[in-house]
C-alpha cells in the first residue's frame, strides 16, 4: 500500500487509545479547505517495509494504528495492510470520507476495524458544492447506516467552516439517525489552498463559543454532539 506520511506517536487521533498514524496519498475528493492537500497529487512515498519494520518493533507499547489519508478507501490494498496491522496486535481505526460503503462494508463484516471516523462535510444538498463535482453524498449516507447496522464504534465528524451555519448544521443531524457521536471540528486555514478558493479560505471562522452553541443547539437532534476547542 502506498504510504506517504507517518505520525510515530499520536494521543489524538483515536479515542482513548494511543497510536500511530498512517497516511496514505490520493483522494477523490477535492474540498476547498483541505489540510492535508499536498496528499492529494503526487507526493514523495515511504518505504512499506520501513514502515512495517517499525510497527513491529512498538507493538505492544502503541494501543493502535490510525489509516488516514487522503482517503484510504481508494487504495487497493488497503484490506491487505489491515490484516498485516491486526496480525501485530495492533486495533485498527480507519479515517474515511465515507464515498466507498462497499469497501468499509466489507471491511466491518469481517472484523477488521475497531473504530471508523467518516468526515460529515455538509448538508446533503450542498455536497458537491463543499467537497468537488464527484462527491455523491448517498454515498456517505450508507456508510454511516451501515456502521450503525453493525454495530462498529464510529463517529461522524464536521469541520465547521465558514460557509456552514446553524442551519446547515441542524439539517444535517436530522439527515442520519442518531449517532453515537457527532464531533464539531474548529475551522483551521489550510497552510496550502489553490488561489482562487482564498475568499472561502480566509472567511471569517466561528469562534469556540459560537461552536459549543452551536453544538448545545444541535443536541436537540443528535444527543451525542460534541464540540472540539
Amino acid at each position: 500500500m502506498r504510504i506517504a506520511g507517518l505520525v510515530k506517536t499520536s494521543t489524538i487521533d483515536y479515542p482513548g487509545e494511543l497510536a500511530a498514524v498512517v497516511f496514505v496519498p490520493g483522494c477523490n475528493y477535492d474540498c476547498f479547505y483541505c489540510h492535508n492537500r499536498g496528499l492529494l497529487t503526487q507526493p514523495p512515498l515511504l518505504d512499506e517495509a520501513e514502515v512495517m519494520t517499525f510497527l513491529r518493533k512498538r507493538a505492544g507499547m502503541l494501543d493502535g494504528v490510525v489509516i488516514s489519508g487522503g482517503e484510504p478507501t481508494c487504495e487497493a490494498g488497503l484490506s491487505d495492510f489491515v490484516d498485516r496491522i491486526r496480525d501485530l496486535g495492533y486495533k485498527v481505526k480507519l479515517d474515511t470520507n465515507g464515498s466507498r460503503p462497499e469497501l468499509v462494508g466489507r471491511l466491518a463484516a469481517k472484523g477488521k476495524l475497531d473504530y471508523v471516523a467518516v468526515d460529515y462535510k455538509a448538508p446533503w444538498r450542498r455536497y458537491q458544492e463543499i467537497c468537488g463535482v464527484h462527491a455523491d453524498p448517498e454515498k456517505v449516507k450508507e456508510t454511516a447506516l451501515l456502521l450503525l447496522e453493525r454495530g462498529v464504534p464510529f463517529e461522524m465528524r464536521t469541520t465547521v467552516i465558514p460557509q456552514l451555519t446553524l442551519a446547515d448544521l441542524k439539517e444535517m443531524a436530522e439527515g442520519l439517525p442518531p449517532l453515537p457521536r457527532f464531533v464539531l471540528k474548529p475551522y483551521r486555514i489550510p497552510e496550502n489552498y489553490r488561489s482562487e478558493d482564498r475568499f472561502r479560505i480566509e472567511a471569517r471562522p466561528h469562534s469556540p463559543l459560537e461552536i459549543r452553541a452551536m453544538a448545545e443547539a444541535v443536541s436537540q437532534l443528535q444527543p451525542n454532539v460534541e464540540a472540539m476547542e
